[in-house]
């Protein structure tokens, strides 16, 4: 890990991680090509952070996958995170993990226990503790149905008025101004939905993420302070 360059992002992450008193500092780096761990222990003494503090922020960092995230349109409608947990989950964290789930996304939801596998879900939302042979694994993904299907059912219109406008361009151009009045309805309906599903979707995406990176927090001892 010593060799790998960490990104100005990852490198902002790690100092909060290690402690919220240096965010300045990382905050005040200058955009680069990234830093390696030997780096960030380096900057890390002169805000008297010790070396293996910072290394154990970054291997916390390390053992999280990436984001999840769906786009449709260029609009994200679903996001999700896996994060390796390097150990199996208690029945006692567990259920204080549902405690947590209820009251962070306002809903009673319902789960289930099956041996080791873990879920809670409430509607598209999943939230599931999974065995590995590395210990068990935290998976979320949730999707804005509602936003996906306003989305693609304006698409369609709006496609479907195009479609039927070229075709009446190359067969009959001279009624072509009659007909796309009379099929503006179609057009004007697509753009409301489009419209209705980005409204529904402003925002969403980011407020999920951040609920999601505290669940992970919790079990993970990283969670905001």
């Amino acid at each position: 890990m010593t060799d790998r360059r960490f990104s100005d992002d990852e490198v902002a992450e790690i100092f909060r991680r290690a402690t919220d008193a240096s965010q300045s500092a990382a905050n005040a780096l200058p955009s680069s090509e990234g830093l390696t761990l030997v780096e960030l222990q380096d900057i890390g003494r002169q805000v008297g952070l010790a070396p293996e503090v910072l290394a154990d922020a970054a291997r916390s960092l390390e053992r999280q996958e990436p984001r999840f995230r769906s786009q449709l349109l260029g609009f994200t409608v679903g996001v999700g995170r896996t994060v390796p947990l390097g150990r199996k989950v208690t029945d006692e964290e567990w259920e204080r993990l549902v405690v947590r789930l209820r009251d962070t996304f306002n809903a009673r939801g319902t789960f289930r226990v099956d041996g080791s596998l873990r879920q809670w879900t409430n509607g598209n939302l999943q939230i599931l503790i999974e065995p590995t042979d590395e210990g068990d694994r935290l998976r979320m993904r949730t999707v804005n149905a509602a936003a996906r299907a306003a989305l693609t059912m304006g698409a369609v219109m709006i496609a479907g008025f195009g479609v039927v406008a070229l075709i009446d361009a190359a067969v009959d151009p001279a009624s072509l101004a009659s007909r796309l009045a009379q099929m503006s309805p179609l057009l004007g309906g697509g753009i409301a939905l489009v419209a209705i599903g980005v409204r529904r979707i402003r925002g969403w995406a980011n407020t999920r993420l951040k609920q999601m990176d505290e669940i992970a927090g919790r079990l993970t001892g990283d969670a905001p302070r």
